[in-house]
């Protein structure tokens, strides 16, 4: 049977196939989500005479740090060598890149037979039914729109709290969301980004300088639960943020946890990737590309 199936890269013109797997699988990704991720990267699919039955991509992050994800194979076709002949082609194409990527409980087993280890985990919360507090900020800071002129600022933040480059990723986001950002004194040190996403609406990433009590988080996410009430919101949050109690007593459950993983573990790399320890990524823009 494995004969018939062929490899090759993926393209624009996959993505209703691979949207269809998504539906399949039950995941929340609309088309549109997957047209985000894939011209932000590369990958592979899978495909036997019914048509595309696996999907894998990747994002690379300058020459050193890279993430996959999409990792997909049609439940009628699994358990034949798909989904590690995928992960083959993705690694291969990355080369020697530092690569995180988020794995379901089904995909474990296979990524660490590939050399990934566990580097944390990422906590999915959502919800409709929310009243966010007012959270007091220290004086001097305050929340304001994002402008034209910040775009360099939030790459910098960006890139320092996920230890990833976000020079591509950032500009191509703020094109397809909303923005507030968090000034002291008239400088830019936090923001949080809401955009469409899957069933309803998405708040990520929120970057803010670190602290006990993820005050200035809270803020940035609480303007956007106020503004918004009602409406369907997700956020993943690092497993390390803190924030899984807070947002549950906000009316955000967590439905889903799952697990960060990292390869290669070289000595001497933080297996977080090598962030700025005063600034924390407290929601990602996805488990895709973080």
């Amino acid at each position: 049977m494995s004969d018939s199936i062929t490899y090759r890269r993926f393209t624009l013109d996959d993505i209703a196939a691979a949207h269809a797997l998504t539906v399949e699988l039950k995941w929340p990704h609309r088309a549109d989500d997957w047209r985000f991720v894939a011209l932000l990267g590369v990958g592979f699919v899978a495909q036997d005479a019914s048509g595309v039955i696996g999907t894998a991509l990747c994002w690379k992050y300058g020459t050193e740090r890279a993430s996959l994800g999409m990792v997909i194979v049609s439940p009628a076709h699994q358990g034949r060598g798909i989904g590690r002949k995928l992960m083959d082609l993705v690694l291969e194409e990355l080369g020697g890149r530092i690569t995180f990527l988020h794995a379901t409980t089904a995909g474990q087993p296979l990524y660490e037979k590939l050399g990934f280890r566990a580097a944390g985990t990422l906590d999915q919360h959502q919800g409709a039914a929310f009243q966010p507090p007012l959270v007091s900020l220290p004086p001097g800071e305050r929340l304001r729109p994002l402008g034209s002129s910040d775009t360099a600022r939030l790459i910098e933040l960006a890139s320092r709290a996920s230890g990833l480059d976000r020079g591509e990723v950032l500009p191509a986001l703020l094109g397809a969301a909303d923005g507030i950002a968090l000034d002291r004194d008239g400088e830019l040190i936090g923001f949080a980004l809401f955009r469409r996403f899957g069933r309803g609406f998405a708040i990520g990433p929120v970057v803010a300088p670190a602290s006990e009590d993820s005050s200035r988080a809270k803020a940035l996410i609480s303007h956007w639960l106020a503004l918004n009430e009602g409406v369907f919101v997700r956020i993943d949050t690092p497993g390390e943020s803190g924030l899984t109690e807070w947002l549950e007593q906000l009316g955000l459950p967590r439905v889903d946890t799952v697990l960060k993983m990292v390869r290669p573990v070289t000595p001497g790399e933080p297996a977080s990737g090598g962030q700025d320890a005063h600034y924390l990524q407290y929601g990602i823009i996805n488990q895709a590309i973080f």
